[in-house]
């Protein structure tokens, strides 16, 4: 699953690509309003959609940029905020979410606390597994609760740095640190930590997992879904009944716990909203 490698080349172009994306995250900048938060001024649409219980659409509300596979796509991220540059909007046009290389059973915390500082709304965690791993993503998100924190756990281990963030974001120090929490667990908070689901452990222990305060998502991924039920290559199996019926019983579960859940589909997003999923990372 991985893009990594342990070589020195492969280790400096990371380190110069991370360092080339902090730069073109600080490129757009906007500004928002700083009044009690609703779902008419929201800066994530993604939360406001699903507020509104209507789909977050990759393309009209949303954009994921996947780092799992394609870890070098600087020039798609470039063009896409020089875009919301120079619209001038005061929030991003598209959300941004990054889903990072790293997987969950692995130090996943500097690989967070870069993203989010460079200023992503969103990280997706591929490879969950169970809840704990999930509890580790969210103190991951989180800055550490300050003095009378109305949310303090599960507390945040999160630095300061968020340059980035606090251009694209178009606020102010105090104002982002107030914003930059995780949804639902604080109302106000515009960050997402969203977990993919696609493994047979994930859809075991989805109920326990669903129960993590902070977990703001969940995706779907049938391709490798239907690798870890082990009934054969995506391409041919990853409509099978087997993939079909753990899709369900993860849609129940959505509804049950009433998270924001999505699946990376085409071809059925009628039939997957009526199943509960709202987030959708492929344009229908």
């Amino acid at each position: 699953m991985k893009q990594e490698a342990s070589d020195a080349p492969t280790s400096a172009r990371r380190l110069t690509w991370s360092l080339g994306l902090a730069v073109i995250l600080c490129a757009a900048c906007g500004s928002q309003p700083v009044a009690p938060q609703t779902s008419s001024d929201r800066m994530n649409k993604i939360i406001e959609q699903f507020e509104r219980d209507e789909p977050a659409l990759a393309g009209e509300h949303w954009r994921i940029v996947s780092l799992e596979h394609n870890p070098f796509l600087v020039d798609d991220l470039e063009a896409f905020l020089q875009e919301l540059a120079a619209e001038g909007a005061s929030r991003p046009r598209l959300t941004p979410v990054v889903r990072i290389a790293h997987e969950a059973d692995q130090d996943i915390h500097h690989a967070v606390k870069e993203f989010l500082d460079a200023g992503a709304f969103g990280i997706v965690l591929p490879q969950v597994r169970t809840a704990e791993q999930v509890a580790r993503f969210v103190r991951a998100m989180r800055y550490p609760p300050q003095r009378g924190a109305q949310y303090p756990e599960p507390r945040g281990r999160r630095g300061w740095a968020p340059g980035g963030a606090l251009r694209l974001w178009g606020l102010a120090s105090d104002d982002y640190a107030r914003k930059a929490d995780v949804w639902p667990l604080n109302p106000e908070g515009e960050l997402l930590a969203i977990i993919m689901v696609e493994t047979r452990e994930s859809v075991e222990n989805i109920d326990e997992i669903f129960q993590v305060p902070g977990l703001g998502g969940a995706l779907v991924g049938r391709a490798d879904l239907s690798l870890s039920l082990g009934i054969g290559t995506p391409a041919a199996n990853g409509t099978a009944p087997e993939v079909e019926a753990a899709i369900v019983t993860v849609g129940e579960a959505c509804v049950r716990h009433n998270i924001l859940c999505g699946i990376y589909a085409q071809e059925d997003v009628e039939e997957r909203v009526e199943q509960g999923f709202r987030l959708f990372p492929v344009a229908p």
